[in-house]
């Protein structure tokens, strides 16, 4: 362990030498550390090549949902990986690092905030990795209930259902999402992280264990974790429910399995969904749907129509299920949209 520990500093130290060094000195970026950047980096590498090497070849090894071909697949790819090599950095340490500093850490204190759960309770302070895990706890927690209003709340939804558009699910469609919607989640999910009193390593450490959880939720295939694990953590049969189509027969069937780490939110408060076996992913609204037709700008570009659409009229603050019609892209109940046929579209 020793070994592999070493093996990853000097990575690290090497890269952050001779690649994150000079990037940052030739942008004129002096309040970022090398070093952090690169720690970030490094993850984000493995995180990649977890992705490519073990979630990947388990989809060919058992898939839930069998495609003839893997097309729509490509751009959840280039998302993943625009998001992990830059994006999540550079959120990460450019904007999250003053945000921290601005509500109580700073440079002196070691990135640490200056208030939080072990300035109320010192015991935690001497206990840090109790202090990780009660702070995971209210992140799932918070991320919880903030999946469920981006079901619930219309404009919201707009940004959200291009996530859920994917036809094709699988290990790459994690980061599938609009920027907007996602920069908005971030600092949520920080500003929990600030007020418990996590510093900023901490608290990229964390996302990107979340991150690597959700990639392995979201891949085609068609095991879990068992009848006991299962309700320990998400998998992938438990969340590949949360992202079924719309059964016009069960309509609210797909109003379920919102937790990202931890399926208990879902059993406490009475939306998981277990024993169903896999249904064909996506979304039944035509002007959703369409996604999986345009390229990654594109798909920004109208995601932000349809939120524009939505926020800017009363129908789009009223919680429900809506889809939406027209060049303004209305919101209007999902109910009058026409549903597409529910038939699979794959075997399993």
């Amino acid at each position: 362990m020793t070994d592999i520990v070493q093996l990853w500093s000097h990575a690290t130290a090497w890269l952050s030498l001779h690649a994150v060094a000079p990037a940052l000195q030739a942008l004129h970026i002096h309040d970022v550390k090398a070093d952090d950047v690169a720690g970030a980096a490094m993850i984000a590498m493995l995180q990649i090549g977890i992705i490519s090497l073990i979630f990947r070849p388990l989809e060919s090894l058992a898939p839930a949902d069998r495609w003839a071909d893997r097309n729509l697949t490509r751009i959840d790819r280039l998302y993943t990986l625009i998001m992990l090599l830059g994006l999540f950095p550079l959120f990460s340490y450019l904007v999250l690092t003053p945000f921290s500093n601005l509500l109580g850490g700073s440079a002196e204190s070691g990135g640490e905030s200056l208030s939080g759960v072990k300035l109320w309770i010192p015991w935690f302070g001497e206990h840090p990795w109790i202090l990780l895990g009660v702070y995971y706890l209210l992140y799932d927690f918070t991320y919880y209930w903030l999946h469920r209003i981006q079901h619930l709340i219309p404009w919201w939804w707009a940004l959200h259902s291009m996530h859920h558009s994917q036809r094709q699910m699988s290990c790459w469609t994690n980061d599938r999402g609009s920027y907007l919607d996602g920069v908005i989640q971030s600092f949520i999910l920080a500003g929990v992280g600030i007020f418990m009193g996590v510093n900023i390593e901490e608290f990229a450490f964390l996302t990107l264990v979340s991150e690597l959880i959700q990639n392995f939720s979201h891949t085609n295939v068609r095991f879990g974790f068992g009848k006991v694990l299962d309700k320990v953590l998400v998998d992938p049969k438990f969340h590949r429910l949360h992202h079924m189509r719309v059964d016009p027969d069960r309509p609210n069937l797909h109003n379920c399995n919102f937790g990202q780490v931890f399926p208990f939110w879902d059993i406490l408060f009475g939306t998981a969904l277990y024993g169903e076996p896999p249904h064909p992913t996506g979304v039944n609204d035509p002007a959703v749907d369409v996604d999986n037709e345009r390229g990654l700008i594109a798909m920004q570009w109208y995601t932000i129509k349809r939120f524009w659409g939505a926020i800017r009229r009363r129908s789009g603050w009223v919680p429900g299920d809506v889809g939406f019609v027209g060049d303004d892209f209305v919101p209007v109940p999902s109910s009058l949209l026409g549903h597409q046929p529910y038939e699979a579209e794959a075997s399993h």
